[in-house]
């Protein structure tokens, strides 16, 4: 993996990539300059009641479903590319990558879908 996300000390996380290599589109670069990955790993990292019993102002929160909700969406995109590659490249079934995927084999029109989603995102 050439994306480095190295724990540094207690509490503390250092990324490095390289931006021609890892980053060619800006995906990585942008969500961190631009808070998206922040706030969506503050989210992962909240507690469920934290969630239930929020401390934050009204303009955080929206600021951090909106910033989450946009790294899932390119997380998911990205997965359905992964998919095609797993099934095009590597020749796994839709049952193995239902496992990987899913921990569930009878999830293979799942994986088909994104399979599909993945061709679309490609453009093939």
């Amino acid at each position: 993996m050439s994306v480095i996300v190295e724990k540094t000390a207690g509490n503390r996380a250092e990324i490095s990539w390289s931006p021609a290599e890892d980053d060619p589109r800006g995906y990585l670069a942008r969500s961190i300059e631009g808070e998206q990955l922040a706030y969506a790993l503050e989210s992962l990292g909240a507690s469920e009641a934290g969630l239930m019993e929020p401390t934050a102002s009204e303009e955080y929160a929206v600021a951090m479903a909106t910033h989450t909700a946009e790294v899932a969406r390119l997380l998911e995109r990205r997965a359905a590319v992964q998919v095609v590659k797993l099934r095009d490249h590597y020749g796994l079934s839709w049952r193995r990558i239902a496992i990987a995927l899913f921990e569930d084999a009878d999830k293979q029109s799942s994986v088909r879908r994104m399979y599909e989603s993945g061709r679309r995102h490609i453009g093939i």
